[in-house]
């Protein structure tokens, strides 16, 4: 099939059936061949789109991956580390007297100050405090002696094989002799009796009582 150029040029875009075969056949091949390229153009972004969210997906699945295989190999020294944590807590634990023993470590806390060669002019165990895990108890003291003596005190009872903690610190100084008021805390931990009865779920507003209780 001979095209002529110059008939290309004269055509009508008007009056396409005017037009000789050989333009008719070349524009129907051209349209053909655009519908589908276009299609094909098309199906591609589609495709590429899905290409590229696949990608991301595989991105995150890797960061994940390497995120989760850091975890996998801090975990051996994090659980020692727990382990090390719960080994230490239960050290402190055993420096919280019971219930039973709060009686002599007063005694021990009245006789550091008698040992450091001080006058225990007060020694007064105030009232429990509870918290969350243990029981507070609070000793407002005032002793007097010199200023070794009472430095002395104060090493003694950092030196107690149980936890006694010196706030609310004040000194004054009279008659060649200095006065120390403080209060000393010790704190013990909960009885299995005090922790059931703090466990126990409040009984509801209303409710009537267990059986046995009016």
């Amino acid at each position: 099939m001979k095209i002529d150029l110059e008939e290309l040029k004269n055509l009508n875009p008007n009056n396409p059936g005017s037009w000789p075969w050989s333009a008719k056949i070349l524009a129907c091949a051209a349209t053909f061949i655009s519908v589908v390229l276009l299609g094909v153009f098309l199906d591609w972004m589609d495709l590429w789109d899905q290409y590229q969210g696949i990608q991301g997906q595989e991105q995150g699945l890797k960061d994940e991956f390497i995120s989760k295989k850091k975890d996998a190999v801090n975990l051996v020294p994090v659980k020692k580390q727990l382990q090390e944590t719960k080994e230490n807590f239960r050290a402190l634990l055993q420096q919280l007297p019971d219930k039973t023993e709060i009686p002599a470590l007063l005694i021990e806390i009245s006789q550091a100050g008698l040992g450091a060669g001080l006058t225990v002019d007060m020694f007064t165990p105030q009232p429990e405090v509870p918290t969350d895990n243990f029981i507070e108890q609070p000793i407002a003291l005032r002793v007097s002696g010199n200023y070794d003596d009472i430095g002395k005190f104060a090493s003694d009872i950092a030196a107690l094989p149980r936890i006694v903690t010196l706030t609310q610190v004040g000194i004054s100084a009279a008659n060649n002799k200095l006065t120390m008021d403080a209060i000393a805390k010790t704190y013990r931990y909960l009885s299995p009796a005090e922790l059931a009865a703090k466990n126990k779920p409040a009984a509801p507003e209303g409710a009537p009582p267990a059986a046995g209780q009016e």
